[in-house]
């Protein structure tokens, strides 16, 4: 295959004229070939065309120099003591803290920033030790990644009731009238949790953040998902005032990986209750008393030592995307989602068949820059998307496949029924893996339980999104037997 012989440069510079005229804006706040030349170089070097930022976002080159600079010019301790290279680390924690405050508009009066591993790290000190019992509710929607799908086991345990809202198709929105339902659950419910995200991970479908202060009015504790929110959209806490945010700053600017937050309320914060401590958590604990005393406010969450030497980055990566401008990067990446959705669905095979099926919204509106998608042969069946993965990656096109940690969407947006993912965990083998449970609804239903996604960020420009409608484009007309790409 040679998608580039379709695409000659005379016509990309064709149509990225026609493109910067379409969408003024994408050029207007700064100049970004440079930023891509001075701090993702790598990717042109290589030859790369990076799509899957909604998998992990990529580190500007200046963020790796910037620390290793001051990991090789500072001495720095563990900060549980007073001595000077302890106090040096404290200072780096301490700068970390401000910085997520800062960017994402927090009142340090109002909220506490608990560092995690990742937002899976975060979302399990909340379902751990939220006070769940006989009573309780814990409402969630079909849209939502596994670790917020996870807290409901914490909450079965404790005997709270488990409520999920569905989403619709074509779009895979909530339906607003079951959410509202939902939240009217009875007043005598004490401990009420609802969760849900801010963008979806799958379809790129954004719920509404009004809901919010909805869920407040009626008693409940909020937790909005914004790790794929967060990346490329700005995230107000003095405008939204969720209980609980949880984050992967890896998502957000590629480095470090191992560090994520929760930033919640100090009202919310008040009533959880740990089920254990650890050092660090505790300002006092005695072996033969028996008993402990939980520090206040985060650090009675942050278990252990936190990572003191790798929070610098997240200091070092904040302030990066302060300078590239968090609503710059939304303006760039939504211009060329709308582009290359519109490319994808107008792909035609030459008896007029769609060669692109979206899962999810085909315009831009209330939606981000990731695309769920089939890509179709001239008789609409599905080509493998593993194999789809394959191809687009000899040609250094990064894209995921699978069902990207959300099955409430994907058996939504594939037609699998209860009845259908019942099977799958009545399977005598084990473990029954994702795959297993694939190919055993295709070989009794036909359907394709699988997905292509490709996502935008930081460093995606319009040379990104056109070499990748080119590699689409190259199956036109090619029956998924004749290429040996059958699902």
């Amino acid at each position: 295959m040679n998608a580039d012989a379709a695409y000659p440069p005379e016509r990309f510079r064709a149509d990225l004229a026609r493109f910067l005229e379409r969408f003024p804006g994408y050029e207007a706040d700064g100049d970004f070939d440079a930023l891509r030349a001075s701090d993702y170089s790598r990717l042109d070097r290589h030859g790369h065309i990076y799509l899957d930022y909604t998998g992990g976002g990529l580190y500007a080159e200046s963020q790796v120099r910037e620390h290793h600079d001051m990991l090789a010019e500072g001495v720095f301790g563990n900060p549980h003591s007073h001595n000077p290279t302890s106090l040096a680390a404290t200072h780096l924690v301490a700068e970390a803290r401000e910085a997520v405050f800062g960017f994402f508009n927090a009142d340090p009066v109002e909220y506490e920033v608990i560092f995690t591993p990742n937002a899976s790290g975060a979302l399990k000190l909340v379902g751990e030790s939220y006070p769940f019992e006989a009573g309780s509710c814990y409402l969630m929607s079909f849209d939502n990644h596994n670790s917020v799908n996870g807290i409901r086991e914490f909450a079965r345990r404790g005997g709270a009731d488990v409520v999920y809202v569905p989403v619709r198709k074509p779009e895979l929105r909530l339906d607003e009238a079951l959410v509202r339902r939902g939240l009217q659950q009875p007043a005598e419910c004490q401990h009420r949790l609802f969760a849900y995200p801010a963008q979806s991970n799958f379809s790129g479908v954004q719920h509404p953040l009004e809901w919010i202060a909805e869920a407040h009015e009626l008693g409940w504790d909020v937790l909005l998902d914004s790790a794929a929110f967060a990346p490329t959209n700005r995230l107000d806490l003095s405008v939204a005032k969720p209980d609980f945010v949880p984050l992967s700053f890896y998502k957000m600017f590629g480095y470090p990986t191992g560090i994520g937050a929760l930033i919640a309320r100090r009202s919310a914060l008040a009533k959880l209750r740990r089920p254990w401590f650890a050092g660090g958590t505790i300002t006092l604990a005695s072996v033969q008393a028996g008993t402990h005393r939980l520090a206040e406010g985060a650090a009675g969450f942050e278990d252990g030592t936190v990572d003191y030497l790798g929070l610098p980055a997240v200091t070092l990566g904040l302030r990066h995307l302060d300078r590239v401008g968090i609503d710059v990067v939304h303006d760039r990446v939504s211009a060329l989602a709308e582009w290359l959705l519109g490319e994808m669905t107008s792909l035609r095979h030459g008896n007029g068949a769609p060669m692109v099926r979206v899962f999810g919204p085909e315009t831009m509106d209330r939606r981000g820059s990731t695309i769920a998608f089939y890509l179709l042969d001239p008789g609409g069946a599905v080509y493998d998307v593993y194999r789809i993965e394959e191809l687009a990656g000899e040609q250094r096109i990064s894209v995921r496949t699978g069902c990207f940690c959300n099955p409430g969407d994907g058996e939504v947006a594939h037609d699998i029924t209860p009845q259908e993912m019942e099977e799958c965990f009545s399977v005598p083998e084990a473990p029954v893996t994702l795959q297993h449970c694939q190919r055993l609804i295709e070989d009794t239903t036909g359907k394709v339980p699988n997905t292509i996604r490709a996502s935008l960020g930081i460093a995606s420009n319009f040379a990104d999104v056109y070499r990748f409608v080119a590699f689409l484009a190259d199956f036109r007309d090619r029956p998924v037997s004749a290429l040996g790409l059958g699902a």
